[in-house]
């Protein structure tokens, strides 16, 4: 049954109290860690939502649900969780089999009051007025008692618009000011709150092959205020369209406007952090593969890097108009990458980034679901690769990690064939000790009921597992996928 449209009402409230953008890693200057921006239930740790579209809810399959796992003393997965869903009071809508609750998920501070609020994309919703599978984005209110009040933020305006396929807030006006941006299909809108008000801008409309359009934010530019980057691509269609664009707000025109483009690149993961150290935010592009097939200016980087997935660096530069004009390219087959480049291995296919080891320069987690262990074909694994004096890469060329798998000594669990380890990764300081942990999903264990990693300190020391059978969520004998998407900051 179709619902009808509810305004949103809770972040246009709140919007005049928003005190600061979404936090990203700040380099150089990152010695001490960066404020908590996902703590949803304000008890000053740093919480960890994990989407799962797939869940059954009420009896209703692919209805969906987001599991708020709290962070705490002994980290997350240690101290319980709770389900939100359709069902769950104040949450518009209700649950119905295919709606999707938790295709994309996003924690970020909306209001400026250090509790996280919950971003949740349903591109299955149908809508009344709009149609099947329309979509919606719905904010979720954070509180000390658990959900607070929430309300939608935008619905798709047509039959398989199917807006919440992503999600990403920041404040991208420099008004202080969240702006909430949403992908749906083959197109990019932006929820723009200003003061009372708010107003819908479109930042792209283009074929995107049927994915969700990637989005991630920083400052590429440099200016003191975030940016915004969109990836999409097709493939076999005569009007290809492939692409990585920034865009950045243009207060004149009041609209985002576009200002750097890599043509014909496809990728499955952005990142944004500042690799390098250089107090200047860079963007890393994961299983970055060329599209059109053009061999003109090699937007993944070399070929040969390409194989079994390939990360390209974009660097930014305090030269205005120069951000990317310094990248970087590895894959398995780099110096200092342990494992082997193969097809299929995926490599990039998730990203993360944390200043683990707190020198000053952001690290990149990079995951590989479909990556072979020993026999096992779709394990999957994941990397730490830390950032240095040039980037991901030194002068030599050489990258310095450690890769993670389920055969890993310290990391609890076996690798089995499609487990798919390594299909999601966040980073955030579950125990509040000061140093990031690092999160891995596995949406492919146990039959498909999922589970996720969490690492400490970024290390197999201490590693432990929590999954829907752990956590105590119902409908076990169901495939979830739990563990993707994992969002967290």
């Amino acid at each position: 049954m179709p619902h009808s449209r509810r305004i949103l009402t809770y972040a246009i409230a709140t919007a005049a109290a928003v005190t600061a953008g979404l936090v990203l890693p700040s380099g150089a200057t990152a010695a001490a860690p960066t404020a908590t921006t996902s703590d949803f239930n304000g008890d000053g740790y740093a919480d960890l939502a994990v989407g799962v579209p797939d869940g059954t809810v009420d009896g209703q399959a692919k209805a969906g649900y987001v599991n708020v796992v709290w962070g705490g003393p002994k980290g997350v997965g240690a101290h319980g969780s709770i389900r939100v869903t359709q069902a769950t009071p104040e949450v518009p809508g209700a649950p119905e089999a295919g709606d999707r609750f938790g295709a994309s998920v996003t924690l970020t501070d909306l209001n400026g009051d250090d509790i996280a609020e919950l971003l949740v994309g349903v591109p299955g919703e149908d809508v009344t007025d709009r149609g099947a599978d329309a979509g919606m984005v719905i904010a979720v209110g954070g509180s000390k008692d658990g959900p607070g009040p929430a309300s939608t933020v935008l619905t798709g305006p047509a039959p398989a618009a199917a807006y919440g396929k992503s999600v990403a807030a920041a404040d991208l006006t420099g008004g202080d000011n969240k702006v909430i941006v949403i992908g749906g299909t083959d197109k990019v809108v932006a929820r723009v709150i200003q003061g009372e008000d708010s107003m819908i801008t479109t930042v792209v409309t283009a074929p995107m092959g049927g994915r969700a359009p990637i989005l991630t934010t920083g400052d590429f530019d440099s200016d003191g205020r975030d940016d915004l980057a969109v990836a999409y691509w097709t493939a076999g269609d005569p009007n290809t369209q492939s692409h990585v664009r920034l865009w950045k707000w243009d207060a004149d025109r009041a609209e985002m406007a576009n200002f750097w483009n890599t043509d014909s690149a496809g990728v499955t993961a952005l990142a944004a952090g500042d690799f390098d150290g250089d107090g200047h935010d860079d963007l890393a592009l994961g299983e970055c593969r060329e599209i059109a097939d053009e061999n003109i200016d090699d937007p993944c980087g070399p070929e040969k890097l390409a194989k079994g997935g390939g990360i390209h660096l974009h660097y930014g530069s305090p030269e205005a108009g120069s951000f990317g004009s310094r990248a970087q390219t590895l894959n398995q087959d780099t110096a200092g990458v342990p494992g082997v480049a193969e097809d299929g291995d995926r490599f990039g296919a998730a990203l993360a980034v944390a200043d683990v080891n707190r020198d000053g320069r952001d690290d990149l987690i990079a995951g590989a679901p479909g990556e072979a262990i020993s026999s096992k074909a779709g394990a999957g694994a994941a990397w730490l690769l830390h950032g240095g004096a040039q980037g991901l890469l030194d002068a030599g060329g050489a990258a310095r990690s450690v890769a993670w798998n389920q055969d890993t000594s310290g990391v609890p669990g076996v690798a089995e064939t499609g487990d798919t380890f390594g299909a999601a990764a966040a980073t955030g300081d579950y125990n509040a000790d000061g140093v990031p942990d690092v999160t891995v999903g596995s949406p492919g264990e146990n039959a498909s009921l999922g589970a996720v990693w969490v690492l400490p300190r970024g290390s197999a020391r201490d590693s432990a597992a929590f999954s829907p059978r752990t956590l105590g969520l119902p409908y076990l004998s169901t495939a979830q996928n739990y563990g993707k998407p994992l969002n967290s900051h």
